[in-house]
């Protein structure tokens, strides 16, 4: 499993289409986050994002908030989204989803 965070600084960027870049966790089979490493974002394209972080063999997304038709193109892809997570380091948002205790809320997108 391979898991991309949009990220700013570090930190979950709640609008997915124009974040920095993504923190990337490989995840054992045992469900833990064995290494970290950071992709820069490349310049915003609609539909860009789902075929970028398809090549680079991401499974999951967790974001803040991410548009219907950009989770449609994920989805399409075979990349499980999560929407609604908070703000916060992206390390601690990996290991609550590991863990079953990630708390989301709505999806942060507006559009």
């Amino acid at each position: 499993m391979r898991i991309a965070v949009p990220v700013a600084e570090g930190r979950l960027n709640l609008h997915f289409g124009h974040c920095a870049g993504f923190d990337v966790f490989e995840v054992s089979a045992d469900k833990k986050a064995s290494g970290k490493s950071y992709i820069e974002a490349p310049p915003h394209e609609p539909g860009l994002l789902p075929r970028f972080l398809g090549e680079k063999g991401i499974t999951h997304i967790i974001a803040g908030g991410m548009g219907n038709r950009a989770r449609d193109l994920f989805t399409e892809r075979g990349i499980v989204v999560i929407t609604g997570a908070q703000p916060g380091a992206s390390d601690e948002i990996v290991n609550q989803f590991l863990s079953g205790m990630l708390i989301t809320g709505a999806n942060a997108c507006d559009h």
